[in-house]
């Protein structure tokens, strides 16, 4: 079984999905470089270069991709919410691979689609463990965002944006780097550092058990289940 992952993300999500497939898939699923590099149980990868370009473009290139191997089991579209919804997204999705199959581009029959929406971005995941939250922090811009909305307690997924930030992902990622900050842990889109570590990323799962948050991740989870169940 063969799998193509196609991320928004031009740096962190290239960094840290490879770790959250060898974490909750395991080991048996090997990356390749190459999409035509696949034999058995194998991933491929490829940054969409950002939002729109990865529906605009990239979608319809890595269809091709797939088809000319007639090999792969999955194409994981992963994309961020950001302000608008996973139906708003999947709408969004479906229009352009209507556009695509008017152009006679349309994704063999063997091949699934499975669209991930990091709900509001990737960052918001991140948001989600509990043990790296602080509750009495030092820095007053973190006291700031703690009083706007508690991502303890409350579900990171449902966090409005902040009055000083233009979009949600913007806030949230602001908000994680506070928050490791405080830990003496440096966040960036180019260097993740710690939130994709088997202890991090179990903390994330956790959350997602005991308290329903996180519902865009869990979905990603079953999934996750689902392929190593097949393996």
């Amino acid at each position: 079984m063969n799998l193509y992952f196609l991320v928004e993300g031009r740096s962190t999500e290239k960094k840290v999905y490879p770790k959250f497939i060898s974490h909750f898939i395991g080991e048996d699923l090997k990356k390749v470089t190459e999409f035509d590099e696949i034999t058995n149980n194998n991933y491929f990868l490829l940054s969409g270069n950002g939002y729109p370009r990865i529906l605009s473009s990239v979608l319809k290139n890595s269809i091709l991709d797939i088809n000319s191997q007639n090999n792969y089991k999955y194409l994981v579209i992963c994309i961020d919410a950001d302000d608008n919804s996973f139906e708003e997204r999947k709408i969004e999705v479906d229009k352009y691979l209507k556009e695509f199959k008017d152009d006679n581009v349309e994704l063999i029959d063997s091949c699934e689609i499975i669209l991930i929406v990091q709900n509001r971005c990737i960052e918001t995941w991140f948001l989600g463990n509990e043990k790296v939250y602080k509750s009495n922090p030092q820095s007053s811009i973190l006291k700031e965002y703690q009083n706007h909305f508690n991502v303890k307690d409350k579900d990171p997924e449902l966090m409005e944006t902040y009055s000083e930030f233009d979009t949600h992902a913007n806030f949230h990622f602001a908000y994680l780097r506070e928050m490791l900050l405080e830990r003496n842990v440096r966040y960036s889109k180019n260097h993740p550092r710690d939130v994709a570590e088997p202890h991090y990323l179990d903390n994330l799962a956790l959350r997602c058990k005991e308290k329903g948050h996180l519902e865009s991740f869990q979905k990603f989870l079953d999934f996750c289940l689902t392929v190593k169940a097949q393996l």
